[in-house]
């Protein structure tokens, strides 16, 4: 399995486990100048963007940690840009991360959600 992939896998797995929660998926990989969002969600009126980071282990760190600094700074203005094109800057919003490890045989081993990152839009 390529690293893309991997990433839509663990993409999936992060969809079916909001869908759970009740959320609704608007988009997958929406893409910007400034990068691509994994997920745009909306529950209680709220749109939620989400990054989603998928591991074979946390031998080298949690998924979580790979959200950097400058990465988050990509994901703010791909939302920035996605709340100007859809004409929604009167709505609330929030940015929530999503870390899976994955087992050996690609099962999910650990699935961890990191709701509303305090981030200024």
């Amino acid at each position: 399995m390529n690293n893309k992939e991997f990433g839509s896998a663990g993409e999936q797995h992060a969809a079916t486990y909001l869908l759970g929660k009740g959320y609704q998926i608007l988009e997958t990989n929406a893409s910007s100048r400034w990068g691509e969002i994994d997920l745009i969600c909306k529950k209680a009126g709220k749109y939620i963007f989400v990054e989603v980071k998928s591991r074979t282990s946390d031998q080298y760190g949690k998924p979580f940690e790979a959200v950097t600094y400058s990465k988050i700074r990509h994901l703010v203005r791909s939302m920035k840009y996605y709340i100007l094109s859809n004409n929604l800057e009167k709505m609330k919003f929030q940015l929530d991360v999503i870390g899976i490890i994955f087992t050996n045989s690609r099962g999910v081993m650990e699935l961890k959600h990191y709701e509303n990152l305090d981030v200024r839009v």
